[in-house]
């Protein structure tokens, strides 16, 4: 059977086995499959972990991208509402390994050399090339550390507590519930005139004026360099105007501080609350640790808080001995009854902070003890598309009407379950919205500024009905144009495709793993980038992507600028580089593509490039699927088709 044709089967039979959430014709019945899901992506999670404890050496464990072992404990201070702030790094500062470990990751600290032991609860705060920071509750004892990727109990508990409240919901939330669910009818207003606070295309335009019409929901789909987050910032602006108190969310802390960048320069009372993925300096100030740290109460609990730290290096001096033990024991109690005395008046703090803001931002897994009852006259999810269905319901539950924003045909949800998955789990709302109500529910923005229009034009006939136009700003950009950019074939063609058939570029298996590489493309790939940096293009303008984790650690291992970023395809959406080098690794005499399959994942790489886009992969595999192979024509007729003989020795 050919690649492709299993291809459609295993897609044919994942279709089948998709749950129609709408035929399912009862609220209970559509929550209890949510639940089912739920169930599913727990055990996953845990089954992961359990292999990933048992994987011996330290290379093995790091490899998987979701621990980092024989860890230090090299610093500690105390936060926001008493939390722990713990900083961990290599012996002798060495930079930490490529991992998942982000800003906001549930996570559980261990001691490195006692398997059975259970570890402590914690997320991660902060992350830098050669330390981590997780905040903490309690204090981890170890001589050496390790620290794991987590299943997000937190989160499933929050999912689950919201999708109870919503199945039993009346009044307004029943309301709301029930559109969505497609059991009452979606209703909307006249478009209203607006006064623009910033300069938006004619499609933007009717993006906004279409979400400030919708009674109940609203969806904005931006494909590739649209605009979308610069759409939705103004809706909230309108709705703010307009005397409304509005939830801003996203599914990341990345999203969620992107549309803040945005709002804080159209907006006085912008309120960022949760763990900051990137907090930039302009940002800082409109962040809860920050606001609570100004005010004047909050001298009192500064002092409580050095008397916290006191008795946790007291604790961490004590001696050995049956005494030592009982005295630590003490001093750390006597430290947590100090921070749940900072709590308390911190909570008195929060809550003006919180009720004096027109806009909270916050991810879809929203803290529903810091927020506690509010509920907002808007809701706007960015990135929706990003979201799970038990994802949504935390930030449903608190709106009187809502906007979603995202593009379904880029990455859906990160889903562990296979059976979750052929279930329809990563049918986000959104998606399930369009493909019901069409084009009734939704606007699309049509005019991208950033990609040259012969990158952008495949992407806009396969994916989006040819409806994309470019902006003249950058239809015609291309590499050579930038600053000290030589003019060569290479910096002047915003398209190619090396062809590696027939050159025995043959994907590998990781040993011990089933990540695929290939080194071969990945030589090519390095002079690429080599013989660009000498073109004059700078290292920070150039992306190098690979849809293989394995493939980005070969990479990584041998390019090692700093500025270059290399990274697999979920790493890179939402961004944007000058120029774009995607290896596509596989190639294999039995015309196999694995996950490449999901077309979605290559969309979101071939939209990332500004002005160039270099492909490099065998044509010989890739072309057994339909997809690749109309891509590949695509190439040719833009004269951008090339042998791999044409560019190496071979």
């Amino acid at each position: 059977m050919t690649a492709r044709r299993r291809s459609a089967r295993t897609a044919a039979s994942a279709k089948a086995a998709a749950i129609d959430l709408d035929a399912l014709g009862s609220v209970d019945a559509y929550f209890d499959e949510l639940a089912r899901w739920l169930d599913l992506e727990a055990v996953a999670e845990r089954e992961r972990m359990a292999r990933r404890r048992q994987l011996r050496s330290q290379r093995d464990v790091e490899r998987t991208g979701e621990a980092l072992v024989r860890l230090q404990l090299v610093d500690h201070q105390t936060g926001l509402a008493g939390r722990l702030l713990l900083d961990f790094a290599k012996p002798g500062g060495e930079p930490l390994p490529m991992n998942r470990l982000k800003v906001g990751s549930p996570v559980v600290i261990t001691d490195d050399g006692d398997p059975a032991d259970h570890g402590v609860a914690g997320v991660v705060s902060r992350r830098k090339q050669n330390h981590l920071q997780v905040a903490t509750e309690q204090w981890p004892e170890a001589k050496w550390y390790r620290i794991d990727l987590s299943p997000d109990e937190t989160t499933r508990r929050r999912q689950l507590a919201a999708m109870a409240t919503a199945r039993t919901a009346s009044g307004r939330r029943a309301r709301l519930r029930d559109r969505l669910l497609g059991l009452l009818p979606l209703r909307f207003d006249d478009p209203p005139e607006l006064d623009f606070y910033s300069d938006l295309n004619p499609p933007q335009q009717e993006a906004v004026r279409f979400a400030m019409s919708a009674r109940d929901v609203a969806v904005l789909h931006g494909p590739p360099g649209t605009g979308k987050t610069t759409t939705l910032a103004e809706v909230v602006f309108q709705a703010v105007r307009q005397g409304q108190r509005v939830l801003a969310c996203a599914p990341s802390n990345t999203a969620v501080d992107n549309l803040l960048e945005r709002l804080v320069q159209m907006l006085p009372q912008v309120l960022r609350v949760g763990h900051p993925a990137r907090v930039f300096e302009a940002l800082r100030g409109h962040t809860l640790d920050e606001l609570v740290d100004r005010d004047p109460a909050t001298e009192v609990v500064r002092q409580m808080r050095r008397e916290v730290q006191e008795l946790v290096r007291a604790a961490s001096r004590s001696g050995r001995g049956r005494d030592a033990h009982a005295r630590r024991r003490e001093l750390f109690s006597e430290a947590g009854q100090l921070r749940g005395q900072i709590r308390a008046q911190e909570r008195s703090v929060i809550r003006n902070i919180l009720d004096t803001a027109d806009v909270v931002c916050t991810t879809t897994t929203i803290d529903d003890d810091l927020l506690g009852d509010r509920e907002f006259d808007l809701v706007v999810i960015d990135e929706a598309c990003q979201c799970t269905l038990p994802g949504v319901w935390q930030a449903v539950l608190r709106a009187e009407r809502l906007v979603l924003a995202g593009d379904h045909c880029q990455l859906p949800p990160t889903v562990l379950s296979n059976d979750a998955v052929a279930a329809g789990m990563q049918d986000s709302l959104m998606q399930r919205l369009v493909q019901r109500e069409g084009e009734s529910v939704y606007r699309r923005l049509t005019v991208q500024y950033r990609m040259h229009e012969a990158i952008m034009t495949f992407s806009s006939n396969t994916f989006y009905d040819g409806s994309l136009v470019a902006d003249a700003s950058v239809a015609g950009h291309r590499l050579c144009d930038l600053p000290a950019v030589a003019d060569l074939p290479l910096t002047q063609d915003p398209l190619l495709f090396i062809d590696t058939a027939g050159a025995e570029f043959e994907e590998q298996v990781e040993t011990d793993g089933d990540s695929k590489f290939n080194p071969r493309e990945a030589n090519l790939i390095i002079d690429l980038v080599r013989q660009l940096t000498e073109a004059g293009v700078a290292p920070e303008q150039i992306a190098v992507i690979a849809p293989y984790a394995a493939q980005v650690r070969l990479l990584r291992n041998r390019l090692e600028d700093s500025l270059l970023e290399i990274d697999t395809v979920d790493g890179f959406q939402g961004r944007e580089k000058e120029v774009v080098l995607l290896t596509m690794v596989r190639s294999n005499e039995v015309q196999e593509i694995g996950f490449l399959a999901d077309t979605r994942r290559t969309n979101v790489a071939l939209t990332r490039a500004k002005r160039s886009l270099i492909m490099v992969g065998d044509s010989a595999t890739l072309a057994s699927h339909r997809f690749y192979a109309e891509l590949l024509e695509y190439f040719e007729q833009r004269s951008a088709y090339r042998s791999v003989w044409e560019f190496a020795e071979v």
